[in-house]
């Protein structure tokens, strides 16, 4: 595959719209398709834009890509998986006189299937919704996933016996058919799906009992997964070979909201009140974190609105496992209702303090 960006080879940002990819495409692939450009290279570009659009244009291979890169698509998808003619189907169509993509890729004849090729794998999703404890500590979660298999008794051929599998007497095995039409600007060529076989390439004569000719089963399955610690709300979580067809599955985390904690990152938010007493003259409190109850000085002056902040209370990244901080935000409360002794303090308070008094609640509660 091609090293270069796939973004930058079709020349588009990286949040283009699947309408922005295609017009792309199809301008480059006129520019560059070997059988209008001679250039030396020519061909080896359309190569390199037809690779791009295959994996931007395929939503599923698109957020693969996103996340892990050349990576992630090399290791999850072959080339035949990659260049899906339904793809092209579309933009090549409108291309009089052009040869098929296929062939240029792969040369003729390469995509007749083999009955060892007609389920590729894909990749399934499902989400899981964990406590902020099992998010902070890690956990084992059992989920259940529905998934299409291959059928045990014939294999996949969807055929009763393997003799019962012949090929297409229409496309002879190709799985494609070309059509040749006329037009006022001359004949021209396109390559469709074979009706006959639908582009399997071939014809059962006598379906398998168990899957009807599908040559697939659906299945529910129960499995253990592991959730690493620090993983947030909108994790993707990857386990290799538990998809359609040995394709993958990938887990989307959803976080519950915790009673006393919110999340921020790999911080934890933590909201207190305490008096305007406790405030002026500094105290003691204990705050629940995800380590138990945890001690937390307040010092004198302390402003409602303020935040303090206590070093490696938060949680543990997913990336570096080194943990946040646990950010305590302090709402100082004001009385609503106060007792005899309480106003008679404060009003001595006040008459102590003469014109000072409000220069000492405004430093409380500004």
């Amino acid at each position: 595959m091609s090293e270069k960006d796939y973004y930058e080879t079709l020349g588009i940002p990286k949040n283009a719209s699947a309408d922005d990819i295609k017009k792309a495409y199809r301008e480059l692939a006129k520019k560059y398709h070997p059988d209008v450009n001679k250039d030396p290279g020519a061909e080896e570009k359309f190569k390199e834009v037809s690779e791009a659009y295959a994996v931007l244009s395929d939503p599923q291979k698109r957020e693969v890509y996103d996340q892990y890169g050349k990576a992630g698509v090399d290791g999850r998808y072959s080339r035949e998986d990659i260049f899906n003619e339904d793809i092209f189907k579309d933009i090549f169509n409108g291309f009089g006189g052009f040869e098929d993509i296929f062939d240029i890729f792969f040369g003729g004849g390469r995509r007749r299937r083999t009955p060892e090729r007609r389920f590729v794998p894909r990749d399934i999703s499902t989400s899981v919704t964990l406590e902020l404890g099992e998010a902070f500590n890690g956990a084992e979660k059992k989920i259940e996933i529905g998934r299409k298999i291959l059928c045990e008794r014939c294999d996949g051929t969807g055929a009763e016996s393997p003799g019962d599998v012949k090929t297409c007497p229409q496309c002879h095995g190709a799985g494609r058919v070309r059509v040749t039409q006329s037009s006022l600007f001359g004949r021209f060529s396109t390559v469709t799906t074979c009706s006959r076989c639908s582009g399997t390439g071939r014809v059962i004569e006598k379906p398998c009992p168990s899957c009807r000719g599908r040559g697939y089963m659906e299945e529910k399955k129960s499995i253990v997964i592991n959730i690493p610690k620090g993983v947030d709300e909108g994790t993707l979580l990857r386990v290799p070979g538990e998809g359609e067809f040995g394709g993958d599955l990938y887990i989307n985390v959803h976080l519950k909201e915790h009673p006393a904690l919110k999340r921020s990152g790999s911080d934890l938010i933590a909201e207190v009140e305490i008096s305007f007493p406790e405030a002026a003259l500094g105290t003691q409190i204990e705050i629940e974190s995800m380590d138990g109850k945890t001690s937390v000085e307040v010092p004198p002056g302390t402003q409602s609105g303020e935040t303090l902040r206590v070093k490696g209370r938060g949680m543990p990244s997913l990336d570096t496992r080194k943990r946040g901080d646990l950010v305590v935000k302090i709402n100082v409360r004001t009385p609503t209702k106060l007792t005899r002794e309480e106003r008679e303090l404060l009003e001595k308070l006040l008459e102590l303090e003469g014109d000072r008094g409000s220069k000492l609640f405004g430093r409380i509660f500004r």
